[in-house]
């Protein structure tokens, strides 16, 4: 599938799955905004894209409704449309719920679903005014089932589901599409940095942790990559019509069947 120009705005993208994302559409024949909290990161990732006439980096602090409201200006006056909005910014915080930091539940919240309703409240306008788009949110299986000590994790996550269903239901006469990605794991620094935390809260190896708590309900053992998520994210780029919108779609190597 290609994007044939189109330009699509991605959240949390100077890295990891994001960035994965951003070089996948490029590829693909598309034009990119790398919105992330870290300027110079984001700058930095969209000059090993191309030129500016392909992809540009921007501070976005995605809980900020004026910073976002003008990273989306400055995708319009760089690139004169959007087409694709892919809110992908996320953290996560692991306690057990009765120790959870009542800040951090904020925080984590604030970043998944504020950022989700900030961007897409700022870039449907210019989709609605042109009758076409397509909004991704990324969820993940925890979209879908929960894990212990990921409450807000596992809240925010399932908060998209609705966000996009909204979103698919009023988009629709605008020709707007939405739909959700719900990767398993990807072995990314932010799941890095969950093996020491978990092993340390379970009381259990960071081996076992792997193997039993991240990869034990998949067929094969296997990490998802980033490259399986960016596909699917192209897809949903890329299709055409309101035959697909409203949906989600696990990429977890059988963790999550649903």
């Amino acid at each position: 599938m290609q994007l044939n120009g189109k330009v699509a705005v991605i959240t949390g993208a100077a890295s990891g799955i994001g960035y994965g994302i951003a070089e996948r559409f490029v590829a693909a024949g598309g034009r990119v905004a790398i919105a992330d909290i870290n300027a110079g990161a984001a700058r930095e990732a969209a000059g090993r894209l191309g030129g500016e006439d392909i992809a540009i980096g921007l501070r976005m602090d995605v809980t900020n409704e004026l910073e976002v409201n003008a990273g989306i200006s400055v995708v319009m006056e760089s690139f004169g449309d959007i087409d694709i909005l892919v809110s992908n910014a996320g953290i996560q915080l692991v306690h057990p719920l009765e120790e959870f930091p009542f800040a951090g539940w904020r925080r984590l919240l604030a970043i998944h679903l504020d950022g989700a309703f900030l961007t897409t409240k700022a870039v449907l306008p210019h989709m609605y005014a042109k009758n076409s788009g397509a909004i991704l949110y990324m969820g993940s299986v925890h979209s879908k089932e929960a894990s212990p000590l990921k409450s807000a994790y596992v809240t925010a996550k399932h908060g998209l589901l609705g966000l996009a269903r909204v979103v698919a239901k009023e988009g629709a006469a605008h020709g707007v599409r939405a739909n959700v990605i719900c990767p398993g794991f990807v072995k990314t620094p932010l799941v890095e940095k969950q093996i020491p935390e978990q092993a340390q809260a379970l009381g259990i190896s960071e081996q076992e942790v792997v193997e039993k708590i991240m990869l034990g309900e998949t067929v094969d053992k296997t990490f998802t990559t980033i490259e399986d998520v960016a596909e699917v994210a192209l897809l949903f780029a890329a299709f055409q019509t309101n035959a697909l919108t409203g949906q989600s779609m696990v990429v977890s190597h059988g963790w999550n069947m649903n």
